[in-house]
């Protein structure tokens, strides 16, 4: 079992910066790769940066060149620059491990002037 915690989230102007963070916790030795997934009113989950454990990284074109992915230890971090209006939605963290997948509860993000 994995255990997720975001933190971050929050109230942000057009063009400003955060960073999300996910601590894992519990069989954190199992996971493959940990990466951000999206929410955003009425629309599907979608996936935004993932890690793996050989440190390669994959990002939605949408955020492509705005937002950064990283790991260390047990946490993994979302660096979001130049964030838009429409980067509002609730951010998710998610672990794979090979028995299956996990998410955290979820952090708001809200950009707007």
């Amino acid at each position: 079992q994995v255990q997720l915690v975001e933190s971050g989230g929050g109230f942000v102007q057009p063009g400003g910066s955060l960073r999300l963070s996910c601590l894992a916790s519990g069989s954190i030795f199992r996971i493959d790769i940990m990466g951000w997934y999206r929410q955003a009113p009425g629309k599907q989950r979608e996936l935004v940066a993932v890690s793996s454990t050989g440190a390669d990284t994959n990002y939605a074109d949408s955020v492509q060149g705005r937002f950064t992915i990283s790991r260390d230890k047990n946490t993994v971090y979302l660096q979001m620059n130049s964030l838009k209006p429409e980067d509002t939605a609730v951010y998710y963290c998610n672990a794979l491990e090979p028995s299956g997948g996990y998410w955290g509860q979820g952090t708001q993000v809200n950009v707007s002037s």
